[in-house]
């Protein structure tokens, strides 16, 4: 790549050097060998086109578009240099080496103007054709230019012997080179027509591309059909073709280029004005101490130095305001994204990067949608916004939406280098919008299950137990007044009342049993666990647990790790198709930290959290821990929660009395 650019330059700098030393050149013709001023555009072409062609080619060599401008150009300085190298021939004497020079001059004009008039507009912007119905414009085009050069070549002249000519033509010259001039200019039409063409036919982006190309086109048509009159402006303005070209491509960034005009920028600033201040220094310093010329040269350069620095960064901006409008460096769009994450409070942080990417980009709006329904507009993003799918992590969290691009400076380009650097941040961002949003759900899911079996708790204490114990109350009394006058009856009445006795102690554990699990407070948690696996797995399923020393555990974390593993078990049962299943429950540090893992088929591809797994979440969530569930690169599936172990470091849940 290196070398290319190298070759590009190289190839830039015959360009710049040919039509310079033509117009040195033709200065010092004499008067009567002065050529009147020109109504061609080869001297803007020839200039323009071989640079600005090269430039594109030193950072896409195989770009067609700028092989074409630079070869094209190329000729045209060729032909400029060829016609008034034929003059200063001529001045010195020798009019048959000038009929040469001047018959040698036919064939890059022609070829010059068939490429930059016809063949660039044809193939602009990304040297294709808009269709295939126009292929065959192409060798019309050049077949023109080589009969157009040949009857020039052919052609007597009036000021310079040629031994070129033709007799056999010069009857139908004039004829036959008017028609080949009239085919040349229906070709060039025709090229602006397939421009025109491929801008109404072409996407919004495209279309704001090749717009100022098509004016520049456009206006140059015009001058050359109004005649001779209107060729000088026609020709002066030639020179504006490359350049709207160039802002074509900077203005969408196509060939990654906007770096190198920054740099550009700043470091032709940097020379133009410390060279400035050096010899506007050195010369004041010279006039007011002329004897002391080593000091005034030193206070030159100690004062062109001194504002060196701030003059970089300021044309550093002046440089990022151009080449991207306000909003400046994509680099520096991370570190305000940052800045204003942190100074907007944990609802509102959504809606400022929204923002942050919707003025990075210049869109008409940008939105953010995190999976489970949330959703942060800032402007409108339009029916068919650009969707760029967000993952945390390698899980997909949600979609960036993009509206329509607004009228800014490198749209294509620059918005992908903002998506790049901006798209992590996003990411990171709209996972914690969701986690926080889960984390909100699952506690008001909490608080609404809590209440609901304090009301089922109510309704079965009020409406079985209450009333049971009632009616054994009714009992007792009926027992007690039947005793002395009926014994038997009283017997049965105690009958009765052990039985509704038994039935009750039964309600009873049925309810203590809902609130925990008794195995824990029987068997401990490794116990209850070890107990668990055996009763919810079939028996192909081999089960090993592992256990430290746990110490003494909240019953929260005790219920959460257990109701966990119980979920994750199930889980291995219905979908895992393992053979294998390992328990580890281990105390590290303030955690507990249960794993579970199976030796299955693992997680799918594309997976959609379950109300199991959502469970295991919500349940560690709601003490302030953590269950990740993931694959292993050895296969399988991976569950491990960690809980906190200390009961100070257990999160009440809200509205819980403490």
């Amino acid at each position: 790549m290196r070398r290319a650019r190298l070759a590009a330059w190289a190839m830039a700098a015959g360009g710049v050097v040919i039509v310079p030393t033509a117009v040195v050149i033709q200065i010092g013709l004499p008067p009567e060998w002065m050529p009147t001023l020109p109504a061609t555009p080869d001297y803007a072409a020839g200039f323009a086109f071989p640079l600005v062609g090269a430039f594109l080619l030193a950072h896409q060599p195989k770009l067609k578009i700028a092989w074409l401008m630079y070869a094209g150009g190329m000729c045209s300085a060729t032909c400029v240099l060829l016609s008034v190298l034929t003059y200063r021939v001529a001045a010195d004497g020798d009019l048959t080496l000038a009929g040469l020079l001047i018959d040698l001059a036919a064939l890059p004009w022609t070829l010059g103007g068939c490429m930059l008039a016809v063949l660039v507009p044809l193939f602009a912007p990304d040297g294709r054709l808009s269709s295939p119905r126009w292929r065959p414009l192409v060798p019309i085009a050049l077949t023109g230019a080589l009969v157009q050069a040949f009857l020039l070549i052919t052609a007597r002249k009036q000021r310079f012997p040629n031994p070129l000519a033709i007799d056999l033509f010069q009857p139908y010259h004039h004829v036959l080179y008017n028609a080949v001039y009239v085919l040349m200019n229906v070709c060039i039409v025709a090229a602006l027509v397939s421009f025109a063409v491929r801008l109404r036919r072409a996407d919004p982006v495209t279309r704001r591309q090749i717009a100022w190309p098509l004016f520049t086109f456009a206006i140059y048509v015009v001058c050359l059909l109004l005649g001779p009159k209107f060729w000088v402006i026609g020709a002066l303005w030639t020179g504006l073709i490359p350049i709207a070209i160039m802002v074509s491509v900077l203005r969408y960034r196509l060939f990654g280029i906007d770096t190198v005009i920054s740099h550009t920028i700043v470091a032709a600033g940097l020379i133009t004005v410390v060279s400035a201040v050096y010899f506007g220094v050195g010369a004041v310093s010279s006039l007011l101490v002329s004897s002391y010329h080593q000091i005034a040269g030193l206070a030159a350069a100690l004062f062109a130095g001194a504002f060196f620095q701030p003059l970089r960064r300021a044309l550093q901006r002046l440089s990022d305001r151009v080449l991207y409008g306000r909003v400046g460096d994509p680099r520096l769009l991370a570190d305000r994204l940052i800045q204003e994450v942190r100074q907007a409070d944990p609802a509102g942080a959504l809606g400022a990067v929204v923002a942050v990417v919707r003025d990075g980009l210049a869109v008409a709006g940008a939105a953010i949608e995190v999976l489970d329904g949330l959703r942060v507009d800032s402007g409108t993003v339009g029916e068919h916004p650009r969707a760029i799918d967000l993952v945390w992590h390698g899980e997909p969290v949600g979609r960036l939406l993009l509206g329509p691009c607004g009228p800014r400076r490198f749209a294509v380009s620059h918005d992908e280098r903002v998506i790049a650097t901006l798209l992590p941040y996003v990411a990171d961002v709209a996972h914690a919008a969701r986690m926080a949003a889960d984390l909100q759900r699952s506690r008001e899911r909490i608080l609404a299950a809590r209440e609901e079996e304090r009301r089922r708790l109510r309704r079965d204490l009020h409406d079985g137990l209450g009333q049971t114990l009632g009616a054994m109350a009714m009992t007792i009394n009926m027992a007690r007044i039947s005793i002395n006058r009926s014994p038997g009856t009283a017997d049965d009445l105690l009958q009765d009342l052990r039985t509704g006795m038994d039935a009750v102690a039964g309600d009873i554990r049925d309810l203590v049993y809902g609130l925990r699990p008794p195995a824990l407070d029987d068997l401990g948690l490794t116990g209850a666990v070890t107990s668990l696996s055996t009763e919810t797995l079939p028996p192909v399923i081999k089960v090993e647990v592992v256990a430290d020393e746990l110490g003494e555990l909240p019953a929260a974390v005790e219920v959460a790790a257990y109701r966990i593993v119980q979920e994750a078990l199930t889980n291995v049962r219905r979908h895992a198709q393992a053979g294998r299943v390992l328990i580890l429950l281990a105390r590290e540090e303030d955690q507990l930290v249960v794993r579970i893992e199976d030796d299955g088929v693992g997680l799918p591809a594309h997976r959609r959290a379950g109300v199991g797994t959502a469970s295991m979440r919500e349940r560690a969530a709601e003490l302030g821990g953590t269950c990740a569930i993931t694959s292993p690169d050895t296969g399988g599936t991976r569950v491990e929660a960690r809980l906190p172990a200390v009961a100070d470091l257990v999160e009440p849940v809200p509205g819980q009395a403490s």
